[in-house]
């Protein structure tokens, strides 16, 4: 059973450096912290705070307990082998490849070693020039991404969302929760190009269409992203609507400024100007979290004048005509299934990403 042996101690030492890398040890103190704190009644006077630190383990566990129990079951093994029982043999080799294929799907965790890979993620979708081919444009990527998460087991809130006149999207904003969000998203970042027949023209011409996609890493608490309230303008005004009985008469919605970048977020979905604000602030914070990643400053303060969403920096191609075939500008990675691609199957690419960046 030697060479058994050996495989399985060369696959614990594989893990046991994936511990290293990915801090398990020091995340399993976090765990035990939070635990402890939630296990006391007096953290839920605080819902907001509680559900934060709920979050917080739910996804430290997410991360932490498929590693743990890998490592684990690997290390009984390597220690029923040690007692000598040779007619385990074959199930022992069952076994023992079946852990490497485990090993082989969370290896996929150490490409995630982002600053904020581990965070929730915020999506921001804005169509782009091209009428109502890209605004249909835009919606269609709506709908690649929702469907991505659903397929990710990932849990999805659409904050805000600007409907077209006739059809698709001008804007979107969706909240994506799950483990490493933001790690497998932060390359969809950029504009998106499609050319396909447009199905918006009597002459059924070919048409090229624009989105851009901005993913921010979700920032929950303010210590995570400090920022100066003097630097803050905020406005409260209607709510648009389209009339009828449930339209908004309050001055609920809000437009925060953030004056040093000139960064302007705006929510009016919710009733309440509070929640508005909320919302509002969550996404500032993001955006100047992703803003300070690409100046790579130490802090907000540090940070210069300019929107992060850039127009100039487009990612990738989805051809619908006169061929099909999806391709990314930057790591070369295509593939031709352009419906599968659409309907949600992602992680190629930004697995392809990933891999293209250079270690932190």
């Amino acid at each position: 059973m030697q060479p058994l042996l050996k495989q399985l101690t060369n696959l614990l030492t594989q893990i046991d450096a994936a511990f290293s890398r990915l801090n398990i040890s020091e995340k399993q103190k976090m765990i035990t912290g939070l635990t402890e704190q939630l296990a006391h009644s007096e953290v839920w006077n605080n819902p907001t705070d509680a559900q934060i630190k709920s979050k917080q383990l739910s996804a430290l566990s997410n991360a932490v307990d498929p590693w743990v129990t890998l490592r684990v079951q690997v290390a009984d093994i390597i220690e029923f082998i040690g007692l000598g029982d040779e007619s385990m043999v074959k199930e022992f080799e069952e076994q023992t490849n079946a852990l490497e294929r485990d090993f082989a799907k969370l290896r996929k965790d150490l490409l995630y070693h982002g600053k904020f890979d581990d965070h929730n993620a915020i999506i921001r979708l804005s169509a782009g020039v091209g009428g109502t081919d890209a605004q249909d444009w835009t919606e269609m990527l709506e709908r690649m991404y929702l469907r991505w998460a659903e397929k990710s087991k990932m849990h999805t809130t659409i904050v805000e969302r600007s409907a077209g006149e006739e059809a698709g999207i001008k804007s979107s904003v969706i909240e994506i929760d799950g483990h490493n969000a933001y790690g497998r998203l932060r390359g969809e970042y950029g504009v998106h190009r499609l050319v396909r027949l447009s199905p918006f023209n009597s002459d059924n011409l070919r048409q090229t269409s624009f989105a851009l996609v901005e993913v921010l890493p979700q920032i929950e608490t303010p210590e995570e992203a400090q920022i100066d309230d003097k630097d803050l303008k905020v406005d409260v005004y209607r709510a648009g609507g389209k009339g009828g009985q449930s339209v908004n008469t309050t001055d609920s919605a809000v437009r925060i400024t953030h004056i040093p970048t000139g960064i302007v977020v705006a929510i009016q979905n919710e009733r309440s100007q509070l929640q508005n604000r909320e919302t509002a602030m969550k996404i500032l914070r993001s955006k100047l979290t992703q803003l300070q990643l690409e100046q790579h400053t130490a802090s907000i303060a540090d940070l210069q004048a300019g929107e992060s969403a850039n127009w100039g920096s487009q990612i990738r191609n989805y051809v619908l005509h006169p061929y099909t075939m999806v391709k990314d500008t930057r790591t070369k990675h295509e593939n031709q299934n352009a419906q599968a691609v659409l309907d949600g199957d992602i992680d190629e690419f930004s697995e392809a990403f990933l891999e293209s960046q250079p270690q932190e």
